[in-house]
């Protein structure tokens, strides 16, 4: 009687091993395909972002003001056309200002226009939390100060994908 105990715990025994194994195989199986579908979700976003971030927009301003005017919105129009079909791109709003005025002019007003900016593309739908504006001032020239079309060139928004 004893042998025949002995063989089928031995069984048993073999069965539960099989069995684990078997829950190991499937698990490890599942586990690696979850691990390639994210590695491929992550080429997937890493492509779209690569993609995205090939679209610029910069918004100019008149001296004093951070009013969007018709050549602006018409800019900013484009870009959220371009940005359609990249719902979870995240934005940059970089307010500039020329060296007109005093420095907390210039600080208040490239912030006021770096608002202006997110306002409207929230009014396009683009979501808030999408949006990290921020004020540089007169900190980045992207032209000269000392012409006219230099300090033009400085008052501006420039909004890039993050």
């Amino acid at each position: 009687m004893k042998p025949r105990i002995a063989g089928v715990l031995a069984l048993g025994a073999l069965a539960a091993v099989a069995c684990k194994t078997g829950y190991n195989n499937a698990y490890d199986a599942e586990l690696k395909k979850l691990e390639q579908q994210r590695q491929a979700e992550q080429q997937q976003q890493s492509a779209e972002h690569a993609e995205a971030a090939r679209f610029v927009a910069v918004v100019y301003f008149q001296t004093g003001s951070a009013v969007l005017d018709e050549n602006a919105t018409r800019q900013l129009t484009w870009f959220v056309d371009k940005m359609s079909p990249y719902p979870q791109s995240t934005f940059d709003v970089q307010g500039f200002a020329d060296a007109t005025g005093s420095e907390a002019t210039n600080s208040l007003l490239s912030n006021q226009r770096a608002q202006a900016v997110s306002a409207y593309l929230q009014s396009q739908g683009i979501q808030a939390a999408r949006i990290y504006a921020a004020a540089f001032s007169t900190s980045s020239p992207a032209a000269s100060n000392a012409t006219t079309q230099g300090r033009r060139d400085n008052r501006r928004v420039e909004i890039t994908v993050r």
